[in-house]
């Protein structure tokens, strides 16, 4: 086996060793339609926290998550 084969059976053992291990650590939450949705913290645009009981009782939020969307991802 030479050492290109070598490493990337290693680099694949190590990733799939640490996605195990972040699924593992991940929690598992069932919502159901209609429950309250548990709250979160993420970053604006100008890198400022804002959490989702921020505007609890003040405003409706909507929420819309688009992968990829406005990243340079």
């Amino acid at each position: 086996m030479n050492r290109a084969s070598c490493i990337a059976i290693m680099s694949a053992t190590l990733l799939m060793g640490a996605v195990s291990l972040l699924a593992q650590s991940r929690p598992t939450t069932s919502l159901k339609v209609g429950d309250p949705a548990p709250d979160f913290t993420l970053r604006d645009q100008d890198g400022r926290p804002v959490s989702l009981s921020d505007f609890k009782g003040k405003k409706n939020v909507v929420l819309a998550f688009y992968v990829l969307a406005f990243t340079p991802g």
